[in-house]
């Protein structure tokens, strides 16, 4: 590597945590961090008189392809640059480490999520379109349910991650999650389980529905969604009406096949528009090109923000 850039060690752990803090308001991120075994290895650092300006860690996640097949992914997370070393390009030499180390490592592509897209174009990642419905919440309806909705409890777990598995066993960009996903990752980012949601079949009583929602300022985002698509409705209904309760005016749906859920969604949200966004970027190592824009942009294709890096 060039002067003023290094992998990571134990001792720097304490510094990357104050940069992650400095720059984000996000303190799960150390503890995300700390799910890879091999983290320092992957984790690529500028540093000038002592101090780390700047990070890029790369995650390894197994992700489906457009066939569903999973597939070795280099994920970029936890960029972060300290403010006074911006503007000097430090970012685009450690995205070159994380590259090298990715393809060594076996990764067909790479995957990334961020606001700022121009920061990695030039280091050969590229955007793809995803969509999403928002509108305003759904009044209180008197449409009886059929399914029973609760809050889910941690012995639901089993259940959920089921459920889960086989809502994407072939869905293309869907990460394969193991239990420390289930444990770490997916609390992370959507708060612990008896946040979420469950459905009950009316006559057998079997969990058959699970969805995951939270507020952001006044807006209600539908965020996962695994399970018999006949439940839905009934889940929609229960965020309404949690969303009502905590006064919130709009609601945001990040399900892939949202646009096409027919009588489930009016439940949920009125005046509903489709919006399309540009936040996720791929750049292609092992594989070709043309694969991984088929994966990207393969109709039903989500990375659920549960298993964001």
């Amino acid at each position: 590597m060039s002067a003023g850039v290094r992998t990571a060690v134990p001792a720097d752990e304490p510094a990357l945590s104050a940069l992650w803090r400095l720059c984000f308001d996000a303190p799960q991120i150390s503890r995300l961090y700390a799910l890879d075994p091999d983290r320092h290895r992957r984790t690529f650092l500028a540093e000038s008189d002592g101090r780390i300006d700047a990070v890029v860690v790369y995650v390894p996640r197994t992700i489906r392809d457009a066939h569903g097949v999973p597939q070795r992914v280099g994920g970029i997370g936890s960029v972060a640059t300290r403010p006074s070393a911006r503007g000097r390009g430090l970012v685009r030499r450690l995205l070159s480490e994380a590259e090298r180390t990715m393809t060594a490592e076996g990764c067909a592509w790479s995957l990334l999520f961020t606001a700022t897209p121009g920061v990695y174009r030039s280091s050969g990642w590229r955007e793809f379109p995803s969509t999403y419905v928002e509108g305003t919440i759904a009044p209180a309806a008197g449409d009886p349910a059929v399914f029973r909705v609760r809050a889910a409890t941690a012995a639901d777990a089993g259940a959920v991650a089921a459920l889960h598995a086989a809502h994407n066993a072939t869905r293309p960009l869907s990460s394969l999650r193991g239990p420390e996903d289930w444990a770490v990752r997916v609390p992370a980012w959507y708060g612990p389980l008896d946040r979420s949601l469950v459905a009950e079949h009316p006559v057998s009583g079997e969990t058959v529905g699970w969805l995951a929602a939270g507020c952001v300022g006044e807006c209600v985002e539908v965020r996962e969604f695994a399970g018999a698509a006949e439940c839905l409705g009934d889940l929609f209904a229960a965020v309404a009406a949690q969303g009502r309760e905590a006064g919130a005016d709009r609601v945001r749906v990040r399900l892939p096949d949202a646009p096409d859920a027919g009588t489930a969604l009016p439940r949920l949200l009125r005046n509903a528009r489709t919006h399309e966004e540009h936040v996720g970027m791929a750049r292609p190592l092992l594989a070709a090109p043309g694969p991984v824009l088929a994966t990207v942009t393969a109709p039903g294709a989500v990375h659920w923000y549960g298993d964001c890096f």
